[in-house]
């Protein structure tokens, strides 16, 4: 493998989370809902999401739940504090509006 293809692989392997989040066909996210400052409204919009994807290969809160943690694992591993806390928050939003116990309790 040339050291061109090694350097294009290497690019593609790295932003694959990325291109994942953008362009996932099991949930047709609202643009932006990562960045949101509120955890309920994050929680809401990815519970729409996940109800009213056809593509989606488990249950709605599997999918949101899935999606949302995908993010803080993978394409959120450099945002700043405060915004892993709003999404770390909405997790628990979610298993509430699904009828999910809080974590912890």
């Amino acid at each position: 493998m040339s050291g061109s293809q090694q350097t294009d692989k290497h690019r593609s392997n790295k932003n694959w989370s990325q291109s994942v989040t953008e362009s996932s066909h099991a949930l047709d996210l609202e643009q932006g809902v990562f960045t949101l400052k509120d955890p309920k409204a994050i929680a809401r919009s990815l519970k729409q999401s996940a109800e009213s994807s056809q593509q989606r290969k488990s249950d709605p809160y599997r999918s949101a739940m899935s999606m949302l943690t995908f993010y803080l694992n993978r394409a959120g591993k450099t945002m700043p504090q405060d915004q892993r806390d709003i999404l770390e928050a909405a997790k628990d939003e979610l298993r509430e509006l699904f009828g999910r116990p809080r974590r912890g309790g």
